[in-house]
């Protein structure tokens, strides 16, 4: 069995985007750990920070265990994560904590800053990993460096509407409900998102996103990855062959 990291900035990241593909592969017996930059202590103006870091990181956890996932929040501040040498040993030590096998990751283009600067720092901490003289903590370096995959940006597109073609997609269909689940255990965030984002309805939202991907790989709701292959990064599919049935390729993307 594969042991699989996703790492994303906020509590609801990963479940926005990514959760179906981690409910698929927790049902096929494989590891998952669910990891986030940032306790989300911004994405509130009811709750002063830290408390709505607390309950933000309880909300995670809660969505994390529905797939018998683990969780943990590395400690960044929201609006607050760079890619500097004390933050690259941070997330380094966290990988090397969570001895991935492969790495879901945000995309390197996405309209949140911190969605970005996870992207850059989870490539690079990815690779010092292995690195045996880069010492971070506790935990031992890994043998070799992880696969690394990044996960669609939100709505697909960069920050100037481009849309971000996908390597390939997954068919999350049978794990709809549980993503529907997984995000609805973000209550806190109801408000915030409307405030902040003008979205009345974040489950819609992100059923709508799924569905729309879905469209792109001839499945009812699917979600998008690109597999990062720079040397010396592994270019094998690991996640690919991971997937079985669930595994789609486009079905059409315009020229």
């Amino acid at each position: 069995m594969a042991s699989i990291l996703a790492v994303h900035a906020h509590p609801d990241d990963i479940e926005t985007l990514a959760a179906g593909t981690l409910a698929l592969l927790a049902d096929a017996g494989h590891r998952v750990v669910i990891v986030t930059a940032t306790a989300g202590e911004g994405g509130s103006t009811e709750h002063l920070p830290d408390e709505i870091a607390r309950i933000r990181q309880g909300e995670a956890a809660v969505a994390a265990a529905m797939i018998g996932a683990d969780y943990r929040c590395a400690g960044f501040g929201d609006l607050a994560v760079f890619n500097d040498d004390t933050s690259r040993r941070r997330m380094t030590e966290l990988i090397r904590w969570a001895r991935p096998d492969i790495v879901l990751a945000p995309s390197p283009v996405d309209y949140h800053p911190d969605h970005e600067a996870v992207s850059v720092l989870a490539r690079d901490a990815i690779f010092a990993s292995s690195v045996p003289n880069y010492r971070t903590g506790e935990a031992e370096p890994l043998a070799a460096i992880p696969h690394l995959y990044f996960i669609d940006p939100i709505g697909g597109r960069d920050r100037q509407g481009v849309r971000i073609r996908p390597d390939f997609g997954v068919d999350i269909g049978p794990w709809m409900e549980t993503k529907r689940r997984m995000l609805l255990a973000h209550q806190s965030q109801v408000a915030w998102v409307a405030r902040q984002h003008g979205i009345d309805d974040y489950l819609k939202s992100m059923e709508d996103w799924s569905a729309r991907r879905g469209r792109d790989f001839g499945a009812g709701f699917a979600e998008g990855f690109r597999q990062y292959r720079h040397p010396p990064y592994p270019r094998t599919p690991a996640l690919q062959e991971l997937l079985g049935d669930g595994l789609r390729e486009l079905a059409d993307w315009p020229a």
